[in-house]
């Protein structure tokens, strides 16, 4: 059978009945840019979030506090505060006797606080942090200095300011040796860091952020004595093994712990939590993907709709088909290409507005500093045009079969 002449024929009952058509095409073009552009998107983030975090450095350590998995998210990301692990925690760490692979290594606690200079009074993520900060983030300070070890400690009331924190507080004049009123306390501004770039969403930037000196933030803007997490920094990414092992050997003895199945910490190397947060990404991403398909379902009851009616307008014309020595599964074969060339053609339709949609998105979402990169994955055109032709095949299954049982005779008895 001569595939050309089902999809002429396809195409003469589309033309026929243009606006019946293009609704039942519409639910295939719907499902289909929705699969690409949620799969556009969701690779997008997840480039976006991945790169922020191997942009910190591949060489990094996290030690956070409560006991979790090895596969599964540390007790802190569930939202559940823990308090097990402290400033000498931090100290011991810093230890070259105990992590003898660890350069260096920084404690924090983050949270929001309203800086306000000059009348103007912002709402802002702050960061309190070690002197290390710098050297362990891989960050740099463009003005000023960061802060020392003995104002890390003494209750000092100096900051370090993010590079866009700047701009909206200052209005980019220099604001170093100015003054910051932070919950309702004078800090002078010592030092601006050099701009990293935004992190995905969120997540707070380190451009956004104000640092002051750990001691500070703990007692004066929260009230605690314990760290959100550590990070050390090992001075080779092939010694992150021996290193996980010296950091556990440490707090057990610090914290008294003999069995490791009663730890109270977690200990993960950057290579871990880009698995953990690709597995995330990744199933969100096809829980999504699942949602869109539904329109796809939607489109396929469409198109099963219009092949019915197709099939009781020409009972007359499969008929003289079959007078003349058309075989049940010549009729069958050509209803079923039909129904699959109608859902192809909409999936078609469907990728191009995808793609076109996914392209302003990522201008929008750049144009909104964010380096957003713009993905098409040749899988996700693939899938498209797979699930479309899939569609055409199983909705048109029932109306080609019923097609190819009109007899002769019931046909050409028909008005």
């Amino acid at each position: 059978m001569n595939i050309l002449s089902p999809i002429k024929i396809s195409l003469k009952y589309l033309l026929a009945a243009k606006f019946r058509s293009f609704l039942t095409i519409l639910g295939v073009v719907i499902g289909v840019a929705s699969v690409i552009i949620i799969m556009a998107i969701g690779q997008s983030a997840q480039a976006l979030i991945l790169d922020q975090i191997t942009g910190i450095g591949s060489n990094l350590i996290g030690v956070l506090p409560g006991a979790s998995d090895e596969k599964g998210p540390p007790a802190t990301a569930m939202g559940i505060s823990i308090t097990t692990l402290k400033y000498d925690d931090l100290e011991a760490l810093r230890n070259g006797k105990n992590v003898p692979e660890a350069e260096d290594a920084a404690g924090y606690v983050l949270g929001t606080v309203s800086a306000v200079y000059n009348g103007t009074d912002l709402n802002t993520s702050f960061e309190g942090t070690t002197a290390s900060y710098v050297d362990v983030e891989n960050s740099e300070i463009v003005s000023g200095r960061f802060y020392t070890k003995d104002e890390e400690t003494n209750m000092s009331r100096v900051a370090v300011l993010g590079a866009n924190l700047v701009e909206d507080l200052f209005s980019g004049t220099d604001p170093i040796g100015k003054v910051v009123k932070l919950k309702e306390q004078n800090f002078t501004v010592i030092g601006v860091l050099k701009k990293r770039g935004s992190t995905s969403f969120g997540l707070a930037s380190q451009d956004d952020a104000i640092f002051v000196p750990l001691k500070t933030a703990q007692k004066l803007f929260l009230g605690i004595d314990h760290l959100a997490f550590i990070r050390l920094k090992v001075r080779d990414t092939k010694l992150i093994s021996s290193a996980k092992e010296n950091i556990m050997t440490t707090l057990r003895e610090r914290h008294d712990i003999d069995d490791p199945a009663n730890d109270d910490f977690s200990v993960r190397d950057l290579a871990s939590a880009v698995k953990i947060i690709t597995q995330v990404t990744d199933v969100l991403r096809y829980f999504l993907l699942a949602i869109g398909t539904i329109s796809l379902i939607v489109g396929g009851v469409g198109i099963m709709n219009i092949m019915l009616l197709a099939v009781n307008q020409r009972v007359r014309e499969v008929g003289l088909r079959k007078a003349v020595g058309a075989k049940n599964s010549d009729v069958w074969t050509q209803f079923l290409i039909e129904s699959t060339f109608i859902s192809f053609l909409g999936g078609i339709i469907g990728i191009i507005i995808g793609v076109v949609i996914s392209g302003i998105s990522a201008v929008i979402i750049q144009s909104l500093q964010y380096t957003w990169p713009f993905i098409i994955s040749w899988q996700s055109i693939v899938v498209a045009c797979l699930i479309s032709i899939t569609i055409g095949i199983i909705f048109g299954f029932y109306p080609a079969y019923k097609a190819s049982k009109i007899s002769p005779m019931e046909a050409l008895r028909y008005e």
